[in-house]
Order: C-alpha cells, then structure tokens, then sequence
C-alpha cells in the first residue's frame, strides 16, 4: 500500500468495520512514516498525525517522569510510542509509556507480547489534538494500570479499577508526590526554555522529598 496523503496536523480519520489484518497491514505500510498514530479496537480504526504542540508536551511529560525517577532512584525502561497489540482485539501506540515494577519481567526485550508479557506500568497521552478515551478501553483490555493524561488545561491521574479508569490525587508509580502538581509546571511549557522547566521541576520534586 502506497499513500500519498498529507493529513493536516489536526486531522482524525476514524474508519469502521475494518478487519484485524488490514490494521496489521497499515502497521507495516506505514513503518516509514510512523508520525501517523493507529489505534484499532475490535474493528474500528482511528488515524492520527499529532502536531508539534502535541508533540512539545509529550516530550515534557516524558522527560518529567524520567526526573522522577531519577530523584527517587526508581529504576525505568523507556518504551516511547512501542505498539502493543492483542491479537484480533485491538492495538494502541501511546505517546509515552514505562516499565517500572515489571522491568525485571521487560527489560531489555525488543519483542514484547501481551499474551504472556506484562503491559507497561505508566502510560502518558497527550489530547491536544485527538481525545485519548478511545484508546482508555484498549488500554483496560490490555491491563495498563495507570495513565497520564493531559489536555492542554488540566493533568490527570488515572489508575485502573475494575476495568475502568477513575481520576485520582496520588500516581501508583511515584505515590509520595502530589503530582498534580504536574499541570502548573505543564501551564509553561511554550513559554519557558525546555531545559529551565525540567531544572525547575527537579527543584521542586527534591524539596518534595
């Protein structure tokens, strides 16, 4: 399959009714030019080409987890945008996502299958361009057990319970800090220099410890 098409950095195509192999074809296809984001969920298709703002917060929040652990000597894998699939059902690419606790299980695999591997233990999704609840229920099925989640205006927590998502004050990966706080920090991005907001969000995180 060839494809010529320059989706706007808005833009969302949302196809149904579309087998599990036509995904995995688009997934092979499409490997050259992977700025595109597929989310398949028994059937139904969502594609996404995020735009640099979308891209700019995802970087911070990336690097904001990695801070994280770095002050509090949590060992992390970093498995960026891998896409994790079970097979038939459905398939997602989050924007970020970490081992934390199962990085004994994970670490170091370059394959990685949900049918006997543990999923990640954090994922971050960025809505500023698409809204990431299509890809909560993915994200539930496959056992993901907390996501990040930021829109542009407010940061959220969300931790899995009985198969669905609820909001919460305190991340299961870094329980200590009150990681909402993440949203004052993310309110900068676009106005400070990269580097300065990851300095004043380390200086926060060590006066939090």
């Amino acid at each position: 399959m060839t494809s010529n098409t320059l989706l706007q950095p808005t833009e969302i195509i949302h196809l149904s009714a579309i087998s599990w192999q036509t995904y995995e074809n688009l997934l092979t296809e499409l490997s050259a030019s992977r700025r595109l984001r597929l989310t398949y969920n028994r059937g139904t298709l969502e594609i996404m080409v995020p735009s640099p703002e979308h891209e700019r917060y995802k970087e911070m929040v990336g690097r904001f987890v990695e801070t994280l652990a770095e002050e509090l000597e949590v060992r992390i894998d970093c498995l960026g945008s891998t896409t994790f699939k079970r097979s038939q059902l459905s398939g997602a690419e989050p924007d970020k996502c970490f081992d934390l606790e199962n990085i004994n299980v994970i670490g170091g695999k370059n394959r990685i299958d949900l049918t006997q591997d543990p999923p990640p233990d954090l994922v971050v999704e960025i809505d500023i361009t698409s809204s990431s609840k299509n890809r909560f229920e993915v994200y539930a099925n496959k056992g993901v057990p907390e996501i990040w989640q930021y829109d542009g205006n407010y940061f959220s927590i969300n931790v899995l319970q009985n198969q669905k998502y609820i909001s919460v004050e305190r991340s299961l990966a870094f329980p200590i800090l009150p990681l909402t706080e993440i949203s004052n920090f993310l309110e900068q991005v676009g106005e400070k220099d990269y580097l300065e907001l990851v300095k004043e969000f380390r200086k926060w995180v060590k006066s939090q410890i």
